[in-house]
């Protein structure tokens, strides 16, 4: 199993700050714990060994509260100055990975697939990167995925309101292959890696219907408040 993940856990949380203030959005509040405590006990459970946090935004709020070790894991931190996007952050902190592939989870969503059958999927077609495909019965948020025999073809924009694939926000990379098409600075793995890399690199959808949420609105943060269980 690759036991090196990282979480991009450097959101503002815009839509969320009347809600939540005062905290990087993966620190939200559920049940009296930050959000990104349920993120790292999924990560434990499947084994994971490291997490390197991409934080920027209030990144001392997450360090003092977490430190360097959460469970059985052990916690680095990849610190952005100035905003690198998702894709800048995730290249910031591919630098602390040691092996050669990694997960990779956006810090607002919860998508509780198993890892083991995710990763087996990755290995089996070979390609540089996967993406976990939910499918949602409103895209409009999100954006459409297209896929053909576990290949993604591409990505539709926004706010087209129909059933549909979405991006679930987990990833397992090729680390050699995405230092090596990313591009400088501050840039957009869903905009200049995702899109801009699916005609002439293996990305992959490995589709799950597990349970899907993501805090990013008030409306589905209060609903992770009410579904999420209790964890130690």
């Amino acid at each position: 199993m690759v036991d090196e993940a990282v979480i991009l856990a450097g959101g503002f949380g815009t839509r969320l700050k009347d809600t939540v203030k005062n905290v990087p959005k993966p620190m939200a509040p559920i049940k009296g714990k930050p959000f990104l405590v349920w993120l790292l006990s999924y990560l434990e459970k499947y084994g994971i060994k490291k997490v390197i946090l991409a934080t920027g935004y209030m990144h001392e709020t997450i360090s003092s509260y977490f430190g360097t070790e959460f469970k059985n894991l052990s916690l680095i931190y990849s610190i952005e100055n100035k905003p690198l996007g998702t894709g800048g952050a995730a290249f910031l902190a591919s630098e602390k990975v040691k092996g050669k592939d990694f997960l990779l989870l956006n810090g607002d969503t919860y998508f509780e697939i198993n890892l083991y059958d995710f990763e087996k999927f990755f290995k089996a077609t070979g390609s540089v990167m996967s993406v976990v495909l939910r499918t949602v019965k409103n895209t409009g948020r999100y954006g459409t995925v297209i896929l053909d025999n576990d290949r993604i073809l591409s990505f539709s924009e926004k706010f087209q309101e129909d059933r549909g694939l979405i991006n679930g926000g987990i990833y397992l990379i090729n680390k050699e292959w995405y230092r090596s098409v990313a591009p400088q600075g501050n840039f957009s793995l869903e905009k200049n890696i995702l899109e801009k890399k699916i005609a002439d690199s293996l990305i992959t959808g490995f589709v799950s219907d597990s349970y899907f949420i993501d805090i990013g609105i008030p409306e589905d943060y209060l609903r992770a408040i009410e579904e999420l269980p209790s964890v130690e």
